[in-house]
């Protein structure tokens, strides 16, 4: 492998990415230099591929395997507070306010081990096939890859024969984990508008105020997973934002509030989704309110690794971490990447990397505070370290593609 004659180039690419996020579908300052590296590299390059800004890349060496490799380029509002050389100062109107931009997910990292692996592959020559090098607008949206779908369709009309991916996690930078069948939970989003009737503070009398029952809305739904699902079931469900009001002494005609749930099975989602019809409706009837308006945002899919492709990944990680390599714990957390390979129906794999000093981990661990002391994707402190973590990421997305190309 000569990932240490690209290593220079990865890290200096990270810190790149990393101080100049762009948020979901405006991410044209990184693709355009995705495919520029793409270009300088010699790949056959689409731009603007499918409904954003997607990239591809293409390079092929005779007969063998498609092999797709992605990454995903969004970041998100969130203001980096974190002093490094290389932190985000950028800025961007999100949803009416004028928020700071960060790779608080670490999608930089995702951008440049694709980009240096790349280059490590294109410097061996002891494999045949094609790679497909997808970066991916709006992963944060859950909405990028199924718009990349149709552009991905006409370009490879033949379809693909595995498609590969990975995601930082808020682990031990060097650890990298990977099971078969489900590993990322499917996610809803549900905005809900509660109508009362609104009228003047110093009289709740003569209205129906919807504050106050859209507030017993989110205390009352915080029972679903506490009272109706079954404990082996996993389910989360959250309210994230809420709207309502332009006064103090005014109480407003309606209230807005947006709920996400995450499931790892079908019948627990549509359990899930029901109790939150029932409940919102049953409050709004106990109001004497009109009924709330439900309406249903992006969903992602459920994550399921193909088990025999895992399987045979899992040896090739055996032989090129060892130790470090073990098994992945499902999460609640939710990708489109699925959307990418469901073009076709190809089977897939997606695992997981740690990106923080081993040793804060093991002691966060040992201490009981891994939630505390580890920064967790989106939050503001979110800055893997360097190395290994860019090291161990190339390393993963080369020995996965090396495991399915001729």
């Amino acid at each position: 492998m000569t990932l240490e004659r690209h290593r220079p180039f990865i890290e200096d690419l990270y810190r790149e990415l990393h101080a100049h996020p762009e948020l979901s579908n405006r991410e044209h300052r990184t693709a355009a230099r995705m495919a520029e590296l793409l270009r300088e590299l010699g790949l056959e390059v689409h731009e603007g591929v499918g409904e954003s800004t997607g990239v591809v890349g293409i390079l092929r060496r005779g007969e063998g395997p498609t092999v797709l490799l992605r990454a995903d380029m969004d970041g998100l509002p969130v203001t980096e507070v974190e002093q490094v050389p290389y932190r985000s100062t950028a800025t961007d109107e999100w949803e009416g306010q004028v928020s700071g931009v960060m790779h608080a997910c670490g999608h930089d990292t995702h951008m440049a081990s694709l980009q240096g692996a790349l280059r490590v592959l294109a410097d061996q020559d002891d494999w045949s096939g094609t790679i497909v090098a997808v970066f991916q607008p709006a992963e944060e949206l859950i909405n990028g890859a199924r718009g990349m779908q149709e552009g991905l369709r006409a370009l490879l009309p033949g379809g693909i024969d595995i498609a590969l991916g990975q995601h930082v996690m808020p682990g031990a930078a060097g650890e990298v984990r990977l099971s078969g069948g489900p590993v990322m939970a499917a996610s809803d989003h549900l905005i809900v508008t509660v109508h009362g009737r609104g009228g003047h503070g110093s009289q709740p009398e003569k209205t129906i105020d919807p504050i106050v029952l859209a507030a017993s809305m989110v205390v009352r739904l915080q029972t679903i997973v506490a009272r109706e699902v079954a404990p082996s079931d996993r389910a989360v469900v959250t309210v994230g934002t809420f709207h309502a009001g332009t006064k103090q002494n005014i109480i407003p005609g309606s209230a807005r509030f947006e709920i996400n749930v995450r499931t790892f099975e079908e019948p627990v989602r549509r359990r899930v989704l029901a109790a939150i019809e029932r409940i919102v409706q049953g409050e709004c009837q106990v109001a004497g309110a009109p009924a709330a308006t439900i309406e249903h945002g992006d969903a992602a899919p459920l994550t399921i690794n193909d088990e025999d492709a895992s399987a045979r990944l899992a040896a090739a990680f055996d032989e090129a971490f060892g130790a470090a390599h073990a098994p992945a714990e499902p999460l609640l957390g939710s990708e489109d990447f699925s959307d990418l390979p469901a073009t076709w129906g190809a089977p897939y794999v997606y695992w997981f990397y740690g990106g923080f000093d081993p040793a804060l981990v093991a002691q966060a661990r040992e201490r009981g505070t891994f939630d505390v002391d580890v920064p967790s994707n989106h939050s503001p402190n979110f800055i893997p370290v360097m190395q290994p973590t860019l090291d161990t990421a190339t390393t993963a997305m080369v020995t996965a593609a090396r495991a399915f190309l001729a």
